[in-house]
Formats: C-alpha cells, sequence, structure tokens
C-alpha cells in the first residue's frame, strides 16, 4: 500500500446489471457452486479483505436483491447502455463515504479468487491504479484510487469502463500478478459456466 493505504477503506464494487442476453438470463442470478454468481462475487470480495461491497444492479433488479438481501444494492437505470454506466453507479455510490480506493469485480468472472483480490487491493492509496496481470494480459480485478473516480467516470463509455482511462495512465498503473491464483476469464453461456465449476 502506499502512504495513505493502512487501515484506509477498500470497498468492492460488484458490477451486476446486466442482463445476459447471450447467456440467456441475467448472470447475477446464475447458480454457481450452490449459490448466485451475485451472491459468490461478493463472498469472494470479502475473503479477500474489503471492508464492505456495493452490487451494481440493473436488468432482474429485484431479483437479483431478493437472491442476496443481506448485500448493499445500487440500481443502474442506464444498464442497457453499457458497463460503463455501472461503473459510474458504483463510484457515485462511495463519494460520500470514506472508501479510499474502490477495486472493481465482474460477477460473470467467478475465476477471480480471494488472493487475487487480496494482492491488488494490497495497493490501496487515494492516487492508486491497479490491475490483475495474467502473463500478457491485463484484467480484474481493478482497483481505483479515489482520486481517480472522476476522472474515470467521465471517460467511461459504453461497454469499455474503465479500459480507456487505465491505458493513458499506464505509467500510474501497478500490474500485479495473479495468473497463478485466478483466471478472469468471462462466462457467457450456462455450459462455461458449468465448465467452471
Amino acid at each position: 500500500m502506499d502512504a495513505d493505504g493502512p487501515g484506509m477503506d477498500v470497498v468492492a464494487v460488484v458490477l451486476a446489471a446486466g442482463g445476459g442476453r447471450r447467456f440467456g438470463m441475467a448472470k447475477a442470478l446464475a447458480p454457481y457452486r450452490g449459490r448466485p454468481l451475485v451472491r459468490h462475487a461478493a463472498q469472494v470480495a470479502h475473503a479477500g479483505g474489503c471492508a464492505r461491497t456495493v452490487v451494481v444492479v440493473g436488468a432482474e433488479a429485484a431479483r437479483v436483491r431478493a437472491a442476496a438481501p443481506e448485500l448493499t444494492f445500487v440500481d443502474n437505470p442506464d444498464w442497457a447502455t453499457g458497463v460503463a454506466s455501472s461503473l459510474r453507479a458504483g463510484l457515485a455510490a462511495l463519494a460520500g463515504t470514506s472508501a479510499g480506493a474502490a477495486l472493481m469485480l465482474l460477477v460473470d468472472m467467478p475465476g477471480v479468487t480471494p488472493e487475487a483480490v487480496r494482492r491488488v487491493a494490497a495497493h490501496a492509496g487515494p492516487g492508486a491504479l491497479a490491475m490483475g496481470g495474467y502473463g500478457p494480459r491485463r484484467g480484474h480485478p481493478v482497483l481505483l484510487g479515489r482520486d481517480h473516480w472522476a476522472a474515470v467516470a467521465a471517460s467511461a463509455s459504453g461497454d469499455h469502463g474503465a479500459r480507456d482511462y487505465l491505458r493513458r495512465h499506464a505509467g500510474e498503473l501497478t500490474v500485479v500478478d495473479v495468473a497463478d491464483v485466478a483466471d478472469d476469464f468471462d462466462v457467457d453461456t450456462p455450459e462455461a459456466l458449468a465448465r467452471h465449476a
């Protein structure tokens, strides 16, 4: 962690608003190892040391809330426009909190593990930018320090999320090797999810 890191709140933001058109249902509700994917993602964040978790919902919001009533939810009425609107909704929900950094997780990446979360979150600080490294690829989890939230939200568009911002700030980005403990392949079909289980 940087100088501001010890004791700082790292809050997980699980992006779970999509309708799962190719999957055939909202992926947040898909069963995975005996629980819905939304609950799995939140438990990964908790086990990885995040102070708390906020879940951004859109499609099937009422059903997702009912599937995991113990979680904290934020509604994204613009979910159909792409992941960027969910990213903005999640960051906006943290603006008035003590969170110093947001750790972004996608609900449809069950291969991201608590250890991957822990390694990336260890770099937390208001000015932090970090993400998981998988050999030559970069992926989730993604850590965004508070100092970057406004600019990330302003630059996010469609299905690009924070990608363009991170590319423009590559010199400030820490890539954390997590390939030995995780994978970040998204599951686009029930068959792919079954293979992951």
